[in-house]
């Protein structure tokens, strides 16, 4: 009974620990979708002008 009570304990320590992680995910206020802040945030604009400006070239 009491290895079972331990194993529930460790589940539901698993379960808060995964859904912190998503709710950290999808509650980003800018910066990447990892919340370390370990790189800077990336300008998706930037990069979308970028690739087009390469195609233009090699188009044209």
């Amino acid at each position: 009974m009491v290895q079972q009570i331990i194993i529930l304990l460790v589940f539901i320590a698993a379960l808060a620990y995964i859904g912190r992680m998503l709710y950290r995910n999808f509650t980003v206020k800018g910066g990447c979708a990892s919340g370390c802040s370990g790189c800077s945030a990336i300008d998706f604009k930037k990069i979308q002008k970028d690739l087009e400006k390469k195609r233009m070239q090699v188009n044209g």
